[in-house]
C-alpha cells in the first residue's frame, strides 16, 4: 500500500502530527473537493435540476455505509447529524414500558448515557456496570441482567482508555435472552471492521467527524429491518418519514417500512456528500488494511513510549486494542496544549495524553510526539 500517496490528501500533514482522530480529524481532500463540487453546482442550476443526480448520490451513500458494517440491506441505514441524535432516535422508538431497565457501562461517553436517563420520566431504569481493565467484563455485565432488562448499550471503543468491547459476546448474549443491542460505534467506525450482522446489533450510530474522516455534522444511523415493526412511534416525526412524502395534503400517517421513518425532512446534503466521499477513500483503501496499519503504528507508539519510560494505560490484551493509546503524563491538559503550540495534536483523556493516529499517520509523526515528551520532561 501506497500510505505516502493517501498521505498526501491531508493538508495538514505538512505542519503538524495530527494523532487526534478519536476527537475532529482534518478535512482531506477528496471530501473538500466533493463539497465544493456540490457547492458550484447548487449556485448554478436550480434545485430541481439536481433530483436525479441527488437520488443517486443517497444511494450510493447508502450501498457505502452499508459495505462498512455489512449491514444486510442499504434501506437499514439513514444519515444522522451525530451520535447522539441517532442514541436518542433508540431510545425513543424501542418498545420500552415502565419498570424496564437499560444497562449502560460506567465511563461511556455521555452520547450514549444521557438519552437512556432521559427517559426516567418514562418510568425506565438506567443501571450501571462496573468498568473493569478499561471496558466491559461480561461475566459484571450477565450480573447486572435480570427479567425487565430490556436494552444493553454499548461503545464498540471506550473514549478514555481505548478499550475495545467484545461486541459479538455482548451480542449473542442478547440474542439469547430477547435483549435489544445498542452500539456507539463512532470510536471505531473507519478505523476497525465492524460487522451489524455477525454481532446481533439491533441500532447502532456513529457520527463521521472521528475515524470516518468526514466533517461534523455528518453521520449515519443503523436499524435492523425485522426490528421496524416492533418499533414505537419515535420522539419526532416529518414529511419524509411517512410512506407517501411527496402528496402533501394527504396526510396519510404511515411511517416508512424502513429505516427511513428517521428521515424528517430534506436532508443536510453538504454532509451526505462529505460522508460519501470519505466512506469512498475507506473503502478504497480496505478497512482491514486500515485497521493493520493503525495497530501496527500503535504498536510502534507503545514500544517508544516505553523505551523512554512513559507508562501505557490502554489495555494491551489484542482483543481489546483499537485506535487509542492513552499515555500517563502528569498535566494533561497543560501537555496537550503544549504540544499543540509545537504542532503535534492529541487529547487530554483518561488522565492521560489520548493519542489516535490513522493510516495516513507515519512512524516519524509518532517519534515526534515522544520526542517532544521525553524533551519536556528533561528540560
Amino acid at each position: 500500500m501506497n500510505w505516502q500517496s493517501y498521505r498526501a490528501l491531508f493538508p495538514i500533514s505538512s505542519t503538524h502530527a495530527f494523532l487526534n482522530h478519536a476527537s475532529i480529524s482534518p478535512l482531506n481532500a477528496r471530501v473538500a473537493e466533493a463539497i465544493q463540487g456540490w457547492l458550484t453546482r447548487l449556485q448554478q442550476a436550480p434545485f430541481d435540476e439536481l433530483h436525479g443526480d441527488l437520488e443517486r448520490l443517497m444511494s450510493e451513500w447508502r450501498q457505502r455505509a452499508a459495505r462498512l458494517i455489512n449491514a444486510a440491506q442499504p434501506a437499514e441505514i439513514v444519515p444522522m447529524p451525530d451520535t447522539a441524535t441517532g442514541i436518542n432516535t433508540a431510545a425513543n422508538s424501542l418498545p420500552l414500558r415502565p419498570g424496564d431497565n437499560v444497562l449502560v457501562l460506567e465511563g461511556d461517553y455521555p452520547a450514549n448515557i444521557y438519552p437512556w436517563l432521559n427517559l426516567a420520566p418514562r418510568g425506565i431504569l438506567v443501571k450501571w456496570v462496573p468498568q473493569h481493565a478499561g471496558g466491559l467484563d461480561l461475566e459484571r455485565l450477565v450480573a447486572r441482567i435480570d427479567r425487565r432488562t430490556r436494552v444493553i448499550a454499548l461503545s464498540t471503543v471506550m473514549f478514555a482508555t481505548g478499550f475495545r468491547n467484545d461486541l459479538a459476546a455482548v451480542g449473542a448474549l442478547c440474542r439469547e435472552r430477547g435483549i435489544f443491542f445498542v452500539v456507539d460505534a463512532i470510536q471505531s467506525l473507519g478505523a476497525l471492521p465492524l460487522d451489524v450482522q455477525a454481532c446481533g446489533i439491533d441500532m447502532l450510530a456513529a457520527g463521521g467527524q472521528k475515524w470516518l474522516l468526514s466533517t461534523p455534522g455528518s453521520g449515519l444511523f443503523y436499524c435492523r429491518q425485522e426490528l421496524i415493526d416492533e418499533l414505537q412511534l419515535g420522539a419526532y416525526v416529518g414529511a419524509a418519514s411517512v410512506v407517501d412524502p411527496f402528496n402533501f395534503l394527504d396526510y396519510n400517517f404511515t411511517l416508512q417500512p424502513s429505516a427511513d421513518r428517521f428521515v424528517l425532512g430534506t436532508p443536510n446534503l453538504l454532509n451526505i456528500v462529505a460522508l460519501h466521499a470519505a466512506l469512498g477513500l475507506l473503502l478504497e483503501i480496505g478497512i482491514s488494511a486500515i485497521a493493520e496499519r493503525i495497530l501496527a503504528l500503535t504498536d510502534h507508539l507503545i514500544a517508544a513510549l516505553e523505551e523512554h519510560g512513559i507508562a501505557v494505560r490502554s489495555n494491551r490484551e489484542p482483543a481489546h486494542r483499537s485506535g487509542i493509546v492513552i499515555a500517563a503524563v502528569a498535566q494533561p491538559e497543560a501537555t496537550a496544549a503544549r504540544l499543540l503550540a509545537e504542532g503535534i495534536v492529541v487529547s487530554a483523556r483518561g488522565g492521560g495524553l489520548r493519542i489516535a493516529p490513522h493510516f495516513y499517520n507515519t512512524a516519524q509523526d509518532l517519534d515526534r510526539l515522544v520526542a517532544a515528551l521525553v524533551g519536556a520532561r528533561s528540560a
